[in-house]
């Protein structure tokens, strides 16, 4: 059974055609037609969930986990504009997303039509492109070439695009056969819509580096990858390369820096000075060290090269080159130009991290029950080779002062930073991957996104820790909040838990108030079961804060 409309016929062929294997379904009426197609298409995994914005970010996570475009169908309307949160992530994060959107025709736009807004390029500042279909047999041939773009430009240049799809009524009509139609083949100049590629200057780079002593490489969200991990590797046998990597880039280094605010978070003025480096190097997505920003925002290298495949970032604003490729391509032909320095660059820095790492341990090993205290915990627990997602705000930060076993893989959506649909993404990443996935997420970005728990499909092997601290912890952290006299506006208090929406949702519900009981509970909780769980944890709202900074202040 599939939708009698030409156009929707065309959209659902298009998805097949691109290897469009999995499309997330919101309910409606107006996209009946793509409804009815796609849930009965042999090669197409039709998925449904009801919230539009839990839908997006289970997609997201899906195409997170796939590295390949997943399509999001919803109704004409404000349905749609709730997948602008997870469609800013997309953009920033690099992720293809496929939204495709029912829509009245335009002769029912603003005349007082039910469920109808100005659909057409609604996202224009954070899409790669938009296809403004029409539903009209003269304009099939355009309706194709428009489609045949859209989807190559999600696959090549990784981000979200959005096919408006006006359809008139009849809306249940139905036959029984599909058509097929015939896509095109585009030409690379007529893809790319960023950046013109241009040419790598090697040479001139090679000099310039091989003539320092103080080189750094920094490391944002990085996609999983034995290739770079090995390309580091010999980077970091360089005695005049400090590698710094954050939780989020999936690399490991004996030789590099993995807890960048354990590092850099007490050092003086003087150390700063000698910490500055003459050449940068920075690839991979956004970073969440505050400290590592500052830091090079005030002492910025001579030179700072940025090597991305889509987009430049300067993040220091000191930025002298954009080597737009790959970095396995950049580092693999670079490293073929240069030579190691001698410089004692790197022994400094790793013989303060080695300091700085004795000193953690003495402090945890007396640290009460507190958010920090937990973290070593949680971490300590998580099995081995799990896909481990995180929350922002204060639990990305917290992941940042710990060394992660190297068989994990951490994830994390930094490219807007939001808390706004993390558990989603989570859920969505855990459907895609065979690998357990563990989701640690603080109180309030999970219940600002419980309706992600409202989805059939959520695996059985699914963890969530959830650390409760009453309100917004990040706001006890930062410096600001508690000069004012406004706090609880952005502490938000309250005395929620999740036990009653486990019973909803159908997770087993566990919680803990003290070291010994989380220790307890985290025995066994990672094994087989009948259903996903949640671990609920309490930590000590006015408590949390000082003993994080007393941490800082032992370190020193």
């Amino acid at each position: 059974m599939y939708p009698k409309k030409e156009l929707a016929q065309i959209v659902i062929s298009a998805c097949s055609q691109f290897n469009i294997d999995t499309v997330v379904i919101s309910p409606g009426s107006r996209n009946a037609p793509l409804t009815v197609g796609f849930s009965n298409h042999p090669t197409i995994e039709a998925i449904s969930v009801v919230d539009e914005r839990c839908a997006a970010f289970f997609a997201l996570g899906i195409a997170q986990q796939k590295q390949k475009p997943v399509a999001i169908v919803c109704t004409s309307g404000s349905a749609l504009l709730n997948y602008y949160p997870a469609i800013a992530e997309a953009f920033y994060s690099n992720i293809p997303l496929v939204v495709i959107s029912a829509d009245r025709p335009k002769h029912l736009i603003d005349i007082g039509d039910g469920q109808t807004i100005r659909q057409e390029n609604v996202f224009e500042n954070h899409i790669l492109f938009s296809a403004n279909l029409i539903d009209d047999a003269e304009f099939k041939n355009e309706n194709i070439k428009l489609l045949s773009k859209v989807f190559q430009i999600s696959e090549t240049q990784k981000g979200p695009v959005h096919i408006n799809v006006p359809f008139d009524e009849p809306l249940y009509e139905t036959v029984n056969e599909l058509d097929t139609f015939k896509f095109l083949k585009l030409k690379a100049d007529a893809v790319i819509t960023s950046e013109t590629k241009q040419a790598v200057r090697y040479n001139n780079l090679s000099q310039i580096w091989n003539s320092s002593t103080k080189k750094m490489i920094l490391v944002g969200v990085n996609y999983p990858d034995a290739d770079v991990q090995v390309l580091m590797n010999e980077f970091a046998n360089d005695a005049s390369v400090l590698i710094l990597t954050e939780t989020t880039s999936n690399l490991h280094l004996d030789k590099g820096i993995n807890s960048i605010d354990q590092l850099i978070f007490s050092l003086d003025e003087n150390q700063f000075q000698e910490l500055q480096p003459e050449v940068l190097i920075t690839f991979g997505g956004m970073i969440v060290s505050k400290k590592i920003k500052q830091f090079l925002r005030k002492y910025p290298p001579k030179q700072h090269w940025n090597v991305d495949e889509f987009k430049k970032m300067d993040t220091f604003f000191c930025l002298s080159e954009f080597i737009k490729t790959k970095p396995v391509v950049f580092f693999t032909e670079f490293g073929k130009l240069i030579e190691n320095t001698a410089s004692n660059y790197q022994q400094k820095w790793l013989q303060l991290r080695d300091e700085k790492r004795v000193k953690h341990q003495q402090y945890l090993s007396k640290a009460p029950h507190s958010d920090f205290k937990v973290f070593e915990q949680i971490i300590e627990s998580i099995p081995a080779k799990s896909h481990l997602q995180i929350s922002n705000s204060s639990i990305i930060r917290y992941a940042q002062l710990f060394s992660l076993d190297i068989t994990n893989n951490v994830f994390c959506n930094r490219g807007t930073s939001g808390i706004d649909g993390s558990t989603s993404t989570a859920i969505g990443a855990a459907f895609a991957t065979k690998n357990q996935t563990v989701f640690i997420t603080g109180d309030i970005s999970f219940f600002y996104d419980s309706n992600a728990l409202w989805n059939a499909n959520i695996p059985k092997d699914f963890r969530i820790i959830l650390i409760n601290n009453s309100g917004g912890g990040i706001f006890k952290i930062i410096p600001g909040p508690k000069t004012t006299n406004a706090t609880k506006y952005f502490e938000t208090p309250h005395t929620l838990t999740a036990e009653h929406l486990c019973k909803m949702y159908g997770f087993d519900y566990l919680k803990a108030v003290t070291t010994e009981k989380v220790n307890e509970q985290l025995e066994g909780f990672y094994d087989l079961s009948e259903k996903p769980k949640i671990l609920e944890i309490f930590t000590p709202s006015e408590e949390n804060d000082l003993i994080l900074k007393a941490y800082f202040k032992y370190i020193q």
